[in-house]
């Protein structure tokens, strides 16, 4: 996978850690490999930081929570996700196939 969608799809993933509790770099690394991406601290870390540029985490301490901007956004991403499902996850066609 691409770096630039491989980070949408983190941040996706960070919004909705971000919904049950504060995250940090620490916790949040193995959590992203668990789910099968290759990532390190610091593209960890650019992540969050992006995400709070963007007004979507606030920043405190070495922690960052969701922010009201943050939770519209994952809402707005969840309906486009649920409208993207319904034709993407289905089986491709074979190429030159008719229908």
């Amino acid at each position: 996978m691409r770096a630039d969608i491989q980070n949408l799809f983190m941040g996706i993933h960070m919004l909705y850690f971000a919904h049950e509790k504060d995250l940090t770099v620490t916790d949040m690394q193995p959590e992203l490999e668990d789910l099968g991406y290759r990532v390190a601290e610091r593209e960890v870390k650019q992540e969050l930081e992006r995400l709070t540029q963007g007004n979507f985490l606030t920043a405190h301490d070495d922690a960052y929570s969701i922010t009201r901007t943050g939770i519209e956004e994952f809402k707005d991403i969840q309906a486009k996700l649920q409208v993207l499902s319904t034709g993407v996850l289905k089986p491709l066609k074979a190429a030159g196939a008719t229908k």
